[in-house]
């Protein structure tokens, strides 16, 4: 079963873990090893990235107390992060998160979700309602990636 529960600061690192390996193992499927290189850097500055997981509060995702999947949802309705363990694809894990993230959204009264997509993650957004707004090119580290704007109106 799939438990999803508040981001805790001890997660930090787990994230940071779920982070890197899933964009190098799991986006290497449409985007190049020089491009997830940029993406998921080696070169990560850990208070950076506990600054940013603090401003984030992700929604966590565990099976068995193992941290699974992570996403976020702003006070905007932006969804910045959005990840499922590269070991943990295609088991729920990201209906859960994304079920999670309705769930939060109507109890604020939001009233569409977006997202910059990858496009690995495109058909799943698809699949969960949102529609391409448009392609866009996004410069990181020296590497140019397409992704997507994509957005969801809610009822």
């Amino acid at each position: 079963m799939i438990k999803i529960r508040p981001y805790q600061p001890e997660d930090a690192q787990t994230l940071w873990h779920l982070f890197f390996n899933t964009i190098r193992q799991v986006n290497l499927q449409d985007y190049t090893q020089a491009q997830v290189e940029a993406w998921a850097s080696e070169d990560i500055n850990m208070k950076d990235w506990i600054a940013h997981l603090n401003q984030l509060c992700p929604y966590i995702a565990e099976i068995n107390h193992k941290i699974v999947g992570y996403a976020d949802l702003q006070p905007d309705g932006l969804i910045d992060h959005f990840f499922c363990h590269h070991q943990y694809q295609g088991c729920g894990v990201g209906r859960a998160l994304m079920s999670h993230i309705h769930i939060q959204a109507k109890k604020q009264h939001l009233t569409r979700l977006y997202a910059n997509v990858s496009v690995t993650a495109k058909p799943f957004f698809e699949h969960a309602g949102f529609v391409v707004k448009e392609p866009q090119s996004v410069s990181l580290r020296g590497q140019s990636f397409i992704n997507y704007k994509m957005e969801k109106i809610l009822s």
